[in-house]
Protein backbone atom coordinates (compact mmCIF):
# COMPACT_ATOMS: atom_id res chain seq x y z
CA UNK A 1 0.00 0.00 0.00
CA UNK A 2 1.64 3.09 -1.07
CA UNK A 3 2.45 5.57 2.02
CA UNK A 4 3.30 8.64 0.16
CA UNK A 5 0.94 11.51 1.46
CA UNK A 6 -1.50 12.34 -1.11
CA UNK A 7 -0.68 16.73 -2.24
CA UNK A 8 -3.06 16.27 -5.33
CA UNK A 9 -5.49 18.29 -3.41
CA UNK A 10 -6.34 21.59 -4.67
CA UNK A 11 -4.93 24.42 -2.31
CA UNK A 12 -7.46 27.11 -3.61
CA UNK A 13 -9.35 26.69 0.22
CA UNK A 14 -6.10 27.48 2.09
CA UNK A 15 -5.19 30.27 -0.59
CA UNK A 16 -8.76 31.56 0.15
CA UNK A 17 -8.23 31.51 4.02
CA UNK A 18 -4.44 33.48 3.79
CA UNK A 19 -6.31 36.01 1.91
CA UNK A 20 -9.32 36.38 4.04
CA UNK A 21 -6.59 36.36 6.64
CA UNK A 22 -4.70 39.44 4.96
CA UNK A 23 -7.41 41.03 3.68
CA UNK A 24 -8.49 41.20 7.50
CA UNK A 25 -5.59 42.53 8.43
CA UNK A 26 -5.95 45.32 5.92
CA UNK A 27 -8.86 46.58 7.50
CA UNK A 28 -7.66 46.27 10.68
CA UNK A 29 -4.48 48.60 9.71
CA UNK A 30 -7.24 50.93 7.68
CA UNK A 31 -9.77 51.13 10.84
CA UNK A 32 -6.58 52.02 13.06
CA UNK A 33 -5.55 55.25 10.79
CA UNK A 34 -9.19 56.41 10.51
CA UNK A 35 -9.39 56.54 14.28
CA UNK A 36 -6.27 58.17 14.24
CA UNK A 37 -7.73 61.38 12.55
CA UNK A 38 -11.66 61.17 13.84
CA UNK A 39 -12.47 64.67 13.00
CA UNK A 40 -11.12 64.30 9.21
CA UNK A 41 -13.67 60.95 9.28
CA UNK A 42 -16.69 62.51 10.19
CA UNK A 43 -15.84 66.10 8.33
CA UNK A 44 -15.28 63.50 5.20
CA UNK A 45 -19.03 61.93 5.89
CA UNK A 46 -20.30 65.33 6.09
CA UNK A 47 -18.83 66.55 2.87
CA UNK A 48 -20.12 63.89 1.12
CA UNK A 49 -24.06 64.12 2.50
CA UNK A 50 -23.80 67.45 1.90
CA UNK A 51 -23.13 67.14 -1.48
CA UNK A 52 -25.88 64.46 -2.17
CA UNK A 53 -28.34 66.72 -0.46
CA UNK A 54 -27.47 69.07 -2.90
CA UNK A 55 -28.20 66.82 -5.66
CA UNK A 56 -31.63 65.63 -4.64
CA UNK A 57 -32.49 69.46 -4.28
CA UNK A 58 -31.62 69.67 -7.32
CA UNK A 59 -33.96 67.18 -8.75
CA UNK A 60 -36.65 68.87 -6.38
CA UNK A 61 -36.06 72.44 -7.92
CA UNK A 62 -36.44 70.23 -11.75
CA UNK A 63 -39.11 68.61 -10.55
CA UNK A 64 -41.51 72.09 -9.55
CA UNK A 65 -41.13 72.78 -12.72
CA UNK A 66 -42.09 69.78 -14.49
CA UNK A 67 -43.66 66.17 -13.87
CA UNK A 68 -41.38 64.00 -15.71
CA UNK A 69 -38.03 63.78 -17.26
CA UNK A 70 -38.55 61.62 -20.58
CA UNK A 71 -40.77 58.85 -18.67
CA UNK A 72 -38.78 59.05 -15.25
CA UNK A 73 -40.85 60.67 -12.79
CA UNK A 74 -39.15 62.55 -9.52
CA UNK A 75 -38.94 60.19 -6.95
CA UNK A 76 -37.81 57.19 -9.71
CA UNK A 77 -34.99 59.84 -9.99
CA UNK A 78 -34.15 59.67 -6.81
CA UNK A 79 -34.00 56.20 -6.32
CA UNK A 80 -31.85 55.91 -9.77
CA UNK A 81 -29.60 58.63 -7.97
CA UNK A 82 -29.51 57.08 -4.34
CA UNK A 83 -28.30 53.90 -6.34
CA UNK A 84 -25.68 55.74 -8.38
CA UNK A 85 -24.38 57.33 -4.72
CA UNK A 86 -24.55 53.83 -3.34
CA UNK A 87 -22.47 52.42 -5.91
CA UNK A 88 -20.04 55.31 -6.05
CA UNK A 89 -19.88 54.88 -1.73
CA UNK A 90 -18.99 51.07 -2.15
CA UNK A 91 -16.48 51.78 -4.50
CA UNK A 92 -15.13 54.71 -3.08
CA UNK A 93 -14.66 52.59 0.42
CA UNK A 94 -13.08 49.11 -1.08
CA UNK A 95 -10.87 50.93 -4.14
CA UNK A 96 -10.62 54.72 -4.98
CA UNK A 97 -7.71 55.29 -2.71
CA UNK A 98 -5.70 52.06 -3.64
CA UNK A 99 -6.33 53.40 -7.55
CA UNK A 100 -5.28 56.67 -6.62
CA UNK A 101 -1.85 55.92 -4.97
CA UNK A 102 -0.70 53.34 -7.59
CA UNK A 103 0.91 56.64 -9.51
CA UNK A 104 3.04 56.96 -6.43
CA UNK A 105 3.66 53.33 -5.64
CA UNK A 106 5.44 53.13 -9.02
CA UNK A 107 6.90 56.85 -8.64
CA UNK A 108 8.28 56.47 -5.91
CA UNK A 109 9.70 52.89 -6.39
CA UNK A 110 7.16 51.38 -3.13
CA UNK A 111 5.82 49.33 -5.93
CA UNK A 112 9.38 47.05 -5.83
CA UNK A 113 9.40 46.80 -2.14
CA UNK A 114 5.58 45.33 -2.82
CA UNK A 115 6.70 42.92 -6.19
CA UNK A 116 8.58 40.88 -2.95
CA UNK A 117 5.44 40.33 -0.95
CA UNK A 118 4.33 36.40 -0.79
CA UNK A 119 0.65 37.95 -2.27
CA UNK A 120 -1.02 38.45 -5.67
CA UNK A 121 0.34 42.23 -6.52
CA UNK A 122 -3.30 43.53 -8.04
CA UNK A 123 -4.79 42.05 -5.09
CA UNK A 124 -2.59 44.06 -2.47
CA UNK A 125 -2.40 47.75 -4.66
CA UNK A 126 -6.96 47.14 -4.90
CA UNK A 127 -7.63 46.54 -1.72
CA UNK A 128 -4.37 48.02 0.48
CA UNK A 129 -6.09 50.85 1.93
CA UNK A 130 -10.16 51.07 3.15
CA UNK A 131 -12.44 53.80 3.64
CA UNK A 132 -14.92 53.19 6.31
CA UNK A 133 -16.55 56.64 6.06
CA UNK A 134 -17.69 56.18 2.70
CA UNK A 135 -19.53 52.89 4.00
CA UNK A 136 -21.70 55.24 6.48
CA UNK A 137 -22.34 57.47 3.16
CA UNK A 138 -23.59 54.38 1.25
CA UNK A 139 -25.65 52.99 4.15
CA UNK A 140 -27.53 56.72 3.30
CA UNK A 141 -27.93 56.16 0.40
CA UNK A 142 -29.55 53.20 1.39
CA UNK A 143 -32.27 54.62 3.49
CA UNK A 144 -32.97 57.58 0.76
CA UNK A 145 -33.71 54.28 -1.59
CA UNK A 146 -35.82 52.76 0.92
CA UNK A 147 -37.90 56.46 1.46
CA UNK A 148 -38.08 56.75 -2.40
CA UNK A 149 -39.41 53.35 -2.73
CA UNK A 150 -42.55 53.85 -0.27
CA UNK A 151 -42.93 57.13 -2.01
CA UNK A 152 -43.27 54.98 -5.32
CA UNK A 153 -45.14 52.49 -3.86
CA UNK A 154 -42.92 49.97 -4.38
CA UNK A 155 -42.97 46.41 -2.38
CA UNK A 156 -39.74 44.30 -4.49
CA UNK A 157 -39.81 40.65 -3.80
CA UNK A 158 -36.59 39.02 -2.49
CA UNK A 159 -35.47 38.10 -5.67
CA UNK A 160 -35.87 41.89 -7.05
CA UNK A 161 -33.60 42.77 -4.17
CA UNK A 162 -30.91 40.22 -4.33
CA UNK A 163 -30.88 40.80 -8.12
CA UNK A 164 -30.66 44.26 -7.67
CA UNK A 165 -27.47 43.37 -4.72
CA UNK A 166 -25.79 41.19 -7.96
CA UNK A 167 -26.07 44.55 -10.41
CA UNK A 168 -24.67 46.29 -8.26
CA UNK A 169 -21.84 44.15 -7.82
CA UNK A 170 -21.59 43.89 -11.29
CA UNK A 171 -21.45 47.73 -11.41
CA UNK A 172 -18.54 47.69 -8.97
CA UNK A 173 -16.59 45.92 -11.27
CA UNK A 174 -17.22 48.02 -14.00
CA UNK A 175 -15.86 50.94 -12.00
CA UNK A 176 -13.34 49.01 -10.29
CA UNK A 177 -12.05 47.61 -13.59
CA UNK A 178 -12.04 51.63 -15.53
CA UNK A 179 -10.37 52.66 -12.75
CA UNK A 180 -7.62 50.30 -12.51
CA UNK A 181 -7.37 49.78 -16.13
CA UNK A 182 -6.82 53.82 -16.42
CA UNK A 183 -4.16 53.59 -13.44
CA UNK A 184 -1.53 51.59 -15.59
CA UNK A 185 -0.99 54.64 -17.65
CA UNK A 186 1.39 55.19 -14.80
CA UNK A 187 3.77 52.75 -15.94
CA UNK A 188 4.43 55.10 -18.99
CA UNK A 189 3.60 58.79 -17.07
CA UNK A 190 5.02 60.63 -14.19
CA UNK A 191 1.84 60.72 -12.74
CA UNK A 192 -1.55 59.82 -13.37
CA UNK A 193 -3.61 61.10 -10.69
CA UNK A 194 -5.38 63.95 -13.80
CA UNK A 195 -6.86 60.30 -15.81
CA UNK A 196 -8.12 58.74 -12.47
CA UNK A 197 -9.73 61.68 -11.35
CA UNK A 198 -11.08 62.67 -14.39
CA UNK A 199 -12.66 59.24 -14.65
CA UNK A 200 -14.19 59.51 -11.23
CA UNK A 201 -15.69 62.77 -12.62
CA UNK A 202 -18.05 60.41 -14.97
CA UNK A 203 -19.66 59.25 -11.90
CA UNK A 204 -22.14 61.86 -12.17
CA UNK A 205 -23.48 60.22 -15.82
CA UNK A 206 -24.46 57.39 -14.11
CA UNK A 207 -26.90 59.65 -12.19
CA UNK A 208 -29.02 60.37 -15.03
CA UNK A 209 -31.76 58.44 -16.95
CA UNK A 210 -30.13 57.09 -19.57
CA UNK A 211 -33.51 57.34 -21.70
CA UNK A 212 -32.28 61.02 -22.29
CA UNK A 213 -29.20 60.72 -24.06
CA UNK A 214 -29.53 59.81 -27.81
CA UNK A 215 -27.13 58.99 -30.58
CA UNK A 216 -23.26 58.51 -30.66
CA UNK A 217 -23.08 59.84 -26.73
CA UNK A 218 -25.56 56.96 -25.92
CA UNK A 219 -23.85 54.10 -27.68
CA UNK A 220 -20.23 55.69 -26.07
CA UNK A 221 -21.30 55.58 -22.51
CA UNK A 222 -23.01 52.40 -23.13
CA UNK A 223 -20.83 50.38 -25.18
CA UNK A 224 -16.89 51.73 -24.67
CA UNK A 225 -17.57 53.15 -20.89
CA UNK A 226 -20.54 52.03 -19.58
CA UNK A 227 -22.01 54.72 -17.34
CA UNK A 228 -24.85 54.59 -18.35
CA UNK A 229 -25.68 50.87 -17.36
CA UNK A 230 -24.09 50.92 -13.45
CA UNK A 231 -26.80 52.81 -12.01
CA UNK A 232 -29.36 52.42 -14.80
CA UNK A 233 -29.91 48.69 -14.87
CA UNK A 234 -29.87 48.29 -11.20
CA UNK A 235 -32.51 50.68 -10.34
CA UNK A 236 -35.02 49.95 -13.89
CA UNK A 237 -34.86 46.36 -11.92
CA UNK A 238 -36.47 47.93 -8.76
CA UNK A 239 -38.82 50.53 -10.52
CA UNK A 240 -39.94 47.47 -12.92
CA UNK A 241 -38.85 49.65 -15.97
CA UNK A 242 -36.32 47.05 -17.81
CA UNK A 243 -37.24 47.10 -21.23
CA UNK A 244 -35.72 43.72 -21.70
CA UNK A 245 -33.48 41.05 -19.63
CA UNK A 246 -31.15 41.75 -22.42
CA UNK A 247 -30.31 44.92 -20.34
CA UNK A 248 -28.82 42.86 -16.68
CA UNK A 249 -26.97 40.78 -19.23
CA UNK A 250 -25.44 43.49 -20.70
CA UNK A 251 -23.91 44.88 -17.79
CA UNK A 252 -23.14 41.52 -16.47
CA UNK A 253 -20.71 41.28 -19.98
CA UNK A 254 -19.76 44.91 -19.71
CA UNK A 255 -18.18 44.21 -16.37
CA UNK A 256 -16.44 40.97 -16.97
CA UNK A 257 -15.05 42.46 -20.47
CA UNK A 258 -13.73 45.77 -18.53
CA UNK A 259 -11.74 43.33 -15.89
CA UNK A 260 -10.64 41.30 -19.03
CA UNK A 261 -8.97 44.54 -20.31
CA UNK A 262 -8.38 45.90 -17.23
CA UNK A 263 -6.07 42.58 -16.34
CA UNK A 264 -4.03 42.04 -19.74
CA UNK A 265 -3.40 45.89 -20.05
CA UNK A 266 -1.67 45.39 -16.31
CA UNK A 267 -0.09 41.94 -17.42
CA UNK A 268 1.62 43.86 -20.29
CA UNK A 269 2.38 46.51 -18.47
CA UNK A 270 4.18 44.74 -15.51
CA UNK A 271 5.97 42.71 -18.10
CA UNK A 272 7.60 45.40 -19.24
CA UNK A 273 7.81 47.23 -15.51
CA UNK A 274 11.87 47.36 -14.79
CA UNK A 275 11.73 49.09 -11.52
CA UNK A 276 11.64 52.61 -10.13
CA UNK A 277 15.71 52.50 -9.63
CA UNK A 278 17.00 51.72 -13.11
Amino acid sequence: MNSTPDNSRPAAPSTLRRYFGIYTMLWRNALVREMGFKVNFILWIFVEMLWFALQLAFIAVIYSHTDRIDDWSQWQVVLLMSTGHFVQQIFTAMFLSNCVQVSDHIRTGRLDFMMLLPANLRFLLSFRVVDFGAFINAASAIAVMIYAGSKLGLSPSAVQVLGFLLLCVASLLVHYSLMFLLTTTSFWTVKAQGVVWGYYNLFNLARLPDSVFKGGFKVFFTFVLPMLLVANVPAKLIVQKLNSPLEMLLLVAMSLACFAVSEALWRFSLKRYTSASS
